[in-house]
């Protein structure tokens, strides 16, 4: 499964939701949350769940994009009605915005359990991915996420925006454009958290759409820096994420030498090739951009 590209959705635009589907997105997330106002919560439920049952239905050649659903926060009154409406169209996964920590994704995967049953809907199929970082306090529980038993967790993912609200913070980034240290401390939690698990570390959004530029740059510095993906608000934000997750025939024809060197010569502990020194953990990047399995 691709997860480069992350496009948030507004639900209760009828014409956005016919686009979505030709953004070219690896993972389409249908939000419920910030982009739908609260007059608009009923409607943008029944408009999710018919665009997941009509996705469904119809018969696909080859891939699609994942099929995802932002709910309210559990400190609302939303998020128990949302899970309701949207399990009859089997959504792939759901995003917890706001997650307090563990338990908050333990509460969630209890519901989805009792919800798969009465739906159809095989038992444990459906992740979730928390957006862990949206309090002071949640952004704290970071690490407790590496040891607790959370089967359905896909990955992690975090934000800027409320976090900085709710700090009162009145800058993110320092003047070289660079996060400050809050935010700093924060994403490496996220990203160091994610691959202690496994899972998938998923990069914040640029906000500035318009800035194709410093969406490019902070693309490539989240691949580099080893993130699977990063969240998008807008469809033109789309193509430049996903080749900057792509990796270049340069790095794939370097991947395929160091792979078949190893290949060669299974019981090195290191190799030269082209003048460089290579041993197992470049092996271990090497297959990771081939998409091979450890």
């Amino acid at each position: 499964m691709a997860v480069r590209s992350w496009l948030f959705v507004p639900a209760d635009s009828e014409k956005k939701l016919a686009k979505a589907p030709a953004a070219g997105a690896d993972v389409l997330i249908l939000d419920l949350e910030d982009s739908v106002v609260p007059a608009n919560k009923v409607m943008a439920r029944d408009m999710t769940r018919a665009w997941l049952q009509d996705q469904r239905q119809q018969v696909t050649q080859g891939r699609r994009a994942g099929r995802w659903v932002r709910i309210n926060a559990l400190d609302t009154s939303y998020w128990r009605d949302d899970l309701l409406a949207v399990m009859p169209g089997a959504p792939d996964g759901i995003m917890l915005p706001k997650a307090a920590g563990p338990d908050a994704v333990q509460q969630v995967a209890a519901e989805l359990y009792e919800l798969e049953g009465r739906n159809g809907v095989p038992a444990g199929s459906t992740r979730i991915l928390p957006l862990v970082s949206e309090t002071a306090a949640a952004a704290l529980t970071i690490p407790s996420y590496v040891g607790a038993s959370l089967p359905r967790l896909a990955g992690l993912t975090w934000g800027a925006e409320d976090l900085s609200a709710a700090l009162g913070a009145t800058r993110k980034r320092d003047a070289t454009g660079g996060w400050t240290d809050t935010f700093r401390l924060v994403r490496s939690q996220t990203l160091l958290t994610a691959h202690a698990r496994g899972a998938f570390a998923i990069d914040t959004l640029h906000a500035d759409f318009a800035d194709s530029e410093g969406l490019k740059a902070a693309a490539e510095a989240a691949r580099a820096d080893g993130f699977a993906g990063m969240l998008a608000i807008h469809p033109t934000q789309v193509a430049v994420i996903n080749q900057a997750f792509t990796p270049s025939e340069a790095e794939l024809a370097e991947a395929r030498a160091i792979v078949d060197a190893f290949a060669a010569d299974p019981g090195a502990g290191a190799l030269q090739i082209a003048g460089k020194m290579i041993d197992r953990p470049h092996l271990t990047l090497a297959r990771r951009v081939l998409g091979i399995e450890a």
